[in-house]
């Protein structure tokens, strides 16, 4: 049988779950591929911590550059993390024309054109399945599945931290902070949770989604971000009651010619699926125009779920290495390179939507008239108020629900009503998706 010889650095959590993987489903891997994988060299610089798994002492090493410059292994597993080293080892592997899977989804969204014209350059693939939506094959289904589609829309679940926060908050009424203090904990958060529930993570994801989805050179720089701390348990209860849901939602549409892409939290109504969306899981619900909706949902993260998508890019590209006719079946990055076209970006400002604000307000006659004038002012209608006579923190609640209003409009507005007497505090503003389409 034929021997496809491969090599991992990064043996932390996800590498321990390839690696595992590759030892308890050998057999069926090879009935699969029709050749035996071998993980012939690991790479990491903690030798010492156990990681669940049996190795031989002559394969592991301290030094990744072992790996990268053996002349044996066709394909290189990094999963190291982060920018650096991370680009400089895959850059050097590229070089030395190995092909590469990677679960990095920072360095591709900030450094992904280098790597993939490098890539090009040398003639080797990039495979990144696990890099986004951890174990849902998302990816592999945009680049190949969807391929007769014109993707109209993204409308993606793709933080798992992020989703339990709120999941949590939504289900028993919690504050932001308890509930982050809780998934640290539990060690669905990091110590510094920044990228999670600012955003970032998410965006880091809709910028190679929408590389794949639209072929587009598309920057992460491009996305608008709105991250999920400054949410409120009066804010998902208010919510509640007008039928919607809070997720953080990552978005990428387009619009008349131009490309929305923006991640924030986001109402939804109570009755679509990604509203049942809980806990740490991830989904994608992403529209093309002769599919219609398809919906991708499973575990974001993991050891073992991440795991099953590095093991599924090693698969692929030992299929094509077994094929030696062109050495890659399916583009990069979906679209062939000669095929990449520019689309203009809509800015946010241009963005139009409904909106829900909440208003810290003093109890005073006429408060009401003042913020609907402001609002009114700038083209902004009202379709609903709550207003209630329990004080939160001194103030008197007020609630409304917009009609479809431009973001511009609406940021002017509310710097306007943020300056009035009567009102305490920045106002709440969350954006509305009333149909996901």
């Amino acid at each position: 049988m034929k021997e496809i010889k491969a090599g991992l650095i990064g043996f932390g959590t996800v590498g321990s779950g390839v690696v595992k993987i590759l030892q308890e489903n050998a057999k069926l891997i090879e009935r699969r591929v029709g050749a035996k994988i071998t993980l012939k060299k690991i790479a990491d610089i903690d030798l010492k911590t156990d990681r669940g798994v049996r190795l031989k002492p002559e394969i592991v090493t301290s030094k990744a550059e072992e790996v990268i410059d053996d002349p044996d292994i066709g394909i290189i597993m990094e999963l190291i993390g982060g920018i650096e080293p991370a680009k400089s080892l895959i850059l050097k592997a590229i070089q030395n024309k190995k092909h590469i899977v990677t679960a990095n989804k920072a360095l591709l969204a900030l450094h992904g054109d280098e790597i993939f014209r490098s890539a090009q350059r040398f003639g080797v693939d990039v495979n990144f399945e696990a890099s986004v939506g951890g174990g849902i094959p998302l990816i592999r289904s945009i680049k190949e599945g969807l391929v007769a589609n014109r993707i109209q829309s993204i409308f993606g679940i793709l933080n798992g931290t992020s989703n339990y926060i709120l999941s949590k908050m939504t289900d028993e009424g919690r504050n932001f902070q308890d509930v982050l203090e809780e998934a640290q904990t539990k060690g669905y958060a990091e110590a510094d949770p920044t990228y999670d529930v600012e955003g970032i993570d998410a965006a880091h994801k809709l910028a190679i989604l929408i590389r794949l989805a639209f072929g587009t050179p598309f920057q992460f720089e491009d996305v608008f971000i709105n991250g999920i701390s400054e949410i409120t348990a009066h804010d998902i209860q208010f919510g509640r009651e007008f039928g919607y849901r809070i997720k953080l939602l990552a978005i990428a549409k387009m619009d008349q010619g131009k490309l929305e892409a923006r991640v924030q939290p986001t109402m939804i109504p109570e009755h679509h699926l990604l509203s049942t969306v809980d806990g740490v899981f991830n989904a994608i619900y992403i529209k093309g125009d002769a599919v219609g909706p398809t919906l991708f949902y499973g575990q974001g993260a993991g050891r073992m779920p991440t795991g099953s998508a590095v093991v599924s890019d090693l698969v692929e590209l030992g299929r094509n290495l077994l094929v030696q006719a062109t050495g890659r079946r399916v583009p990069l990055l979906s679209y062939q390179e000669s095929s990449i076209e520019t689309i203009p970006l809509k800015k946010m400002d241009d963005v139009v939507m409904p909106y829900y604000m909440r208003f810290a307000a003093l109890d005073r006659p006429g408060v009401l008239s003042k913020i609907s004038g402001v609002l009114g002012k700038n083209d902004i209608s009202i379709s609903a108020v709550i207003q209630k006579g329990r004080k939160i923190k001194g103030t008197v609640p007020i609630v409304m629900m917009t009609h479809e209003a431009k973001e511009r409009n609406v940021r002017r507005a509310l710097r306007e009503i943020d300056r009035l007497n009567i009102i305490l505090g920045k106002t709440m503003l969350i954006r509305v998706e009333d149909e996901l389409k």
